[in-house]
């Protein structure tokens, strides 16, 4: 998910894949991260790009450095998290693609009430907090 603090942009729309896949690049800055959560209609795939990327899926603690690729399968509880002093850019890409109107609107700043309501939307079910605590997500933005 996008939170702020990040930088995200849609590179391929579902649209462009008669709803393949989409494909978003994310600048993650440091201490940002999301919450643990589950996909429950799509796959994500990341590819970092630069830096490290802190990474929980399922049971398993991994990180993941600039040309690691890690694919998370729907249904599976994942959080990601920058713990370094650079930026993190990498990018995800969800097959199949539909669940980009969600992106589309947190960037576009949707608030927190709009939050919950728009990750039940599109089967992104929240499980847990951030894999740190100062790490900051849409559920904990810097102030």
């Amino acid at each position: 998910m996008i939170t702020p603090g990040e930088i995200g942009k849609i590179r391929t729309s579902a649209a462009d894949t008669n709803g393949a896949y989409t494909m978003l690049e994310v600048v993650a800055q440091p201490l940002n991260g999301v919450p643990v959560h589950i996909h429950t209609n799509e796959d994500e795939h990341f590819v970092i790009l630069e830096g490290t990327l802190h990474f929980a899926k399922g049971d398993v603690k991994l990180d993941a450095p600039a040309g690691s690729t890690v694919t998370v399968r729907k249904g599976v509880s994942h959080a990601w998290c920058n713990i370094s002093d650079a930026p993190v850019r990498m990018l995800i890409i969800f097959s199949p693609g539909h669940v980009e109107d969600m992106f589309r609107a947190i960037m576009a700043g949707a608030s927190q009430d709009e939050l919950a309501a728009l990750t039940e939307t599109f089967g992104t079910v929240i499980t847990g907090p951030p894999m740190r605590d100062d790490i900051f997500s849409f559920l904990s933005p810097r102030q």
